[in-house]
C-alpha cells in the first residue's frame, strides 16, 4: 500500500534530512579531532656563519696589493718590573707650576688695568616718566537757576549743546557736576578723574 505524503510533509522531511546530514558531519569532525597544521618555521634573519661571505673593507684610494700580515711570535707578554720602576722614578722638572703637587706655589694672575666694561651706560635723550596732564574740560558755565529751596542748577554749554544740571548729575556721559555756585561750578572729568573749576562767563 503506497503512502501519500503532502507537499508540506515533503518539505519537512527534506529539512530533517539536511539537518541530520549536517549533524553527522559535525559529529564525525569532533570525533576525528581538529587537524592543526604545524606552524611554519620562521626564516632566520641572520645568516649562518657558513652562509656569511667574508668581505674585506674597501678603503677609498687604496688600490694595490694587500698589506703583509704580521704574526705575534715576537711579542713578549712578560711584565718587566725594572722598566716600570724606571718610569716611576721620573720626577717632574718643568719650569712652570706643578699642577700635580699640593705644595706648589699658586699661579699669579695679572690684574687688569681697567675693567672690561667701564660702567653702566645711561642713554641720553630719554626723558623721565611724566604723568600725562589731563585735558581741560571743554565746557562753559554761563548761568544758573535756583528754586525755592535754594538748590541751583547750572547751565553748561558744550559745543552747540546746552545742558542744565544740578550737583551730582552726569553731563554728556562723561562729566559729573560736583557743586554749583553763583560764580563758578566744579566739574569732574570721569575719564581722568580730574576735577576742575569753571568760572561764570558772560553771554
Amino acid at each position: 500500500m503506497a503512502l501519500k505524503v503532502g507537499t508540506e510533509n515533503k518539505r519537512n522531511v527534506i529539512i530533517a534530512v539536511v539537518l541530520f546530514c549536517i549533524l553527522a558531519v559535525l559529529a564525525v569532525s569532533q570525533l576525528m579531532g581538529p587537524s592543526t597544521p604545524k606552524p611554519a618555521r620562521a626564516p632566520s634573519s641572520a645568516p649562518s656563519p657558513r652562509q656569511t661571505p667574508v668581505t674585506r673593507p674597501v678603503v677609498a684610494g687604496a688600490a694595490g696589493p694587500d698589506a703583509r700580515k704580521v704574526g705575534n711570535a715576537g711579542l713578549d707578554p712578560a711584565l718587566h718590573l725594572e722598566k716600570l720602576a724606571l718610569s716611576e722614578s721620573i720626577e717632574y722638572a718643568g719650569s712652570g707650576r706643578n699642577i700635580f703637587s699640593a705644595d706648589s706655589a699658586p699661579i699669579q694672575i695679572d690684574v687688569a688695568a681697567s675693567g672690561a666694561r667701564p660702567g653702566p651706560v645711561i642713554p641720553q635723550g630719554i626723558p623721565a616718566h611724566v604723568e600725562p596732564t589731563p585735558p581741560a574740560i571743554d565746557m562753559h558755565y554761563f548761568g544758573y537757576s535756583a528754586n525755592k529751596d535754594g538748590k541751583r542748577e547750572a547751565f553748561l554749554l558744550h559745543g552747540d549743546d546746552i545742558f542744565e544740571a544740578a550737583a551730582g548729575e552726569i553731563v554728556n556721559h562723561r562729566y559729573k557736576v560736583v557743586s554749583v555756585d553763583a560764580r563758578s561750578v566744579q566739574i569732574t572729568d570721569l575719564s581722568y578723574n580730574n576735577t576742575q573749576t569753571l568760572q561764570l562767563t558772560a553771554n
